[in-house]
């Protein structure tokens, strides 16, 4: 029978034996009847003349300097949708990790508000086909994440404050395909770009497997227009040169002319597989530079790979007599892919003050 893996419409009357489950404050198991029976929580003030069932425990605190377990689920199975939300102060300082089938190094490491599109800490929505941001900070992801014996789910608060997250994952208990991968990413920043270097957004991924989203959070640190850079995939053995090249920033991002509409307006848009959704222009007293946040998704076209990837990109603008300007930016960047394990450990993340948006 039909798995419940790959969900779309057309597929969504055939039936299953896959088996739903969900796991939140009020449920952290997950367990089939166990939802709803908080005595203790976040809510148990506001619930006491309700009493049990009455939304007791909608959300934890993950105590400053701690790690909280979200969710530790036996396989196999998928999960196939996360939603999330915390205060925009602590995104970048929230670190989200997952876990495959009992490994020790996480093949998820991301800052939260980067993993959702969200690099800069002012909320931005985003409505895309795997990443939608609602209003006011609901954070989802729709991002296919089968595992064949279990998943664990952290949120370590790296932070000297106290937050408050609430959070659902909804997952489904069935048979998992030899074929299926596992869903992978990494964060990586540089402040500001060293010159005439480029911003590498992921190296060292070995294995098999397919490249499948870039998000980037960029501060330009120079005037005029900074998006001549290209894009560069590095496949199976590449050396010098790679064997996809892009033609420029906008254009990756499925823009054209400096995304200018109108004249002398950046035109934001968001769309299932692609766009640059934030534009933060620097007003107030002691706000400098403009920002952007731009997404990627290679769902129509992944960016296979048998053996290892690297994936690169320039920041380039333009200086006098018509020449390029090798960018001396803020860059953060999110990759994601699928691979067969086991996979290498991620680049380790930088300290706080690394970490912190500025």
């Amino acid at each position: 029978m039909f798995n419940g893996l790959g969900m779309g419409l057309g597929n969504l009357s055939l039936l299953s034996r896959a088996k739903t489950r969900s796991i939140s404050a009020e449920n952290p198991t997950g367990e089939k009847g166990k939802g709803a029976m908080a005595t203790e929580g976040t809510g148990a003030g506001c619930a006491r003349d309700l009493g049990v069932g009455w939304k007791v425990s909608p959300s934890v605190v993950v105590k400053a300097g701690t790690v909280h377990t979200m969710g530790a689920i036996e396989g196999p199975g998928v999960i196939q949708h996360i939603w999330l939300t915390c205060a925009p102060t602590a995104w970048r300082y929230m670190i989200f990790r997952l876990y495959w089938d009992g490994e020790d190094q996480p093949s998820v490491e991301v800052p939260v508000g980067d993993f959702f599109a969200n690099g800069w800490g002012e909320r931005i929505n985003v409505n895309s086909l795997p990443i939608v941001v609602g209003p006011a900070g609901g954070f989802n992801s729709y991002w296919e994440m089968p595992f064949r014996q279990s998943a664990r789910i952290t949120m370590e608060n790296i932070s000297g404050a106290d937050v408050t997250l609430y959070y659902q994952i909804d997952y489904s208990l069935t048979d998992v395909p030899d074929e299926a991968a596992y869903f992978h990413a990494e964060w990586r920043r540089v402040n500001p770009l060293p010159y005439k270097e480029v911003h590498t957004i992921v190296d060292g991924v070995k294995g098999h497997g397919h490249y499948v989203g870039t998000y980037l959070a960029w501060q330009v640190n120079s005037n005029r227009w900074w998006g001549e850079g290209e894009i560069k995939f590095y496949l199976d053995g590449d050396g010098e040169y790679p064997t996809i090249c892009g033609t420029g920033t906008e254009d990756y991002f499925g823009g054209a002319w400096n995304w200018e509409h109108p004249k002398g307006e950046y035109c934001t848009y968001s769309t299932p597989f692609l766009g640059m959704h934030q534009v933060i222009k620097p007003d107030g007293l002691y706000n400098a530079n403009q920002r952007f946040g731009m997404y990627r998704w290679h769902i129509m076209d992944p960016i296979r790979f048998e053996e290892d990837l690297r994936v690169t990109i320039q920041a380039l603008g333009w200086r006098s007599g018509g020449r390029y300007l090798p960018l001396q930016d803020d860059i953060a960047s999110v990759a994601y892919w699928y691979q067969s394990e086991p996979h290498a450990p991620h680049r380790p993340l930088p300290d706080i003050d690394s970490l912190e948006i500025l």
